[in-house]
């Protein structure tokens, strides 16, 4: 199984974290099942940007990138090069590290 490295972010997983998923999971469905509660608030359906990681090295690895994302991350905060819809992201067999943007289109969300 493939291992995503999450590089530290303040809120998310302040240390970093290490977490595996069988290829074909989403890197946002792994994150999620691994208690790293990334933004997600089309439920992962391609609609928004705030499940939007830097793929920092494994690129390669992921599936291609469509239209449809490749329009969506035109808003993305923090857009770079090498970013991605994590919800849009899909393993393969090897492993990829990534960095959750400090904000996200979302940044002001409530607080319950």
């Amino acid at each position: 199984m493939p291992i995503i490295k999450i590089l530290p972010h303040p809120e998310y997983c302040p240390e970093g974290a290490e977490v595996s998923a069988p290829a074909g999971t989403s890197i946002c469905e792994a994150l999620l099942d691994n208690n790293i509660n990334i933004e997600h608030a089309c439920d992962m359906s391609c609609a928004c940007t705030t499940c939007h990681v830097i793929v920092r090295q494994g690129l390669q690895s992921l599936n291609e990138i469509d239209e449809n994302e490749e329009d969506l991350l035109d808003r993305a905060w923090g857009l770079e090069p090498n970013s991605r819809l994590s919800c849009q992201a899909f393993l393969a067999q090897s492993d990829v590290t990534v960095e959750i943007p400090k904000y996200s289109i979302n940044h002001a969300k409530e607080v319950h």
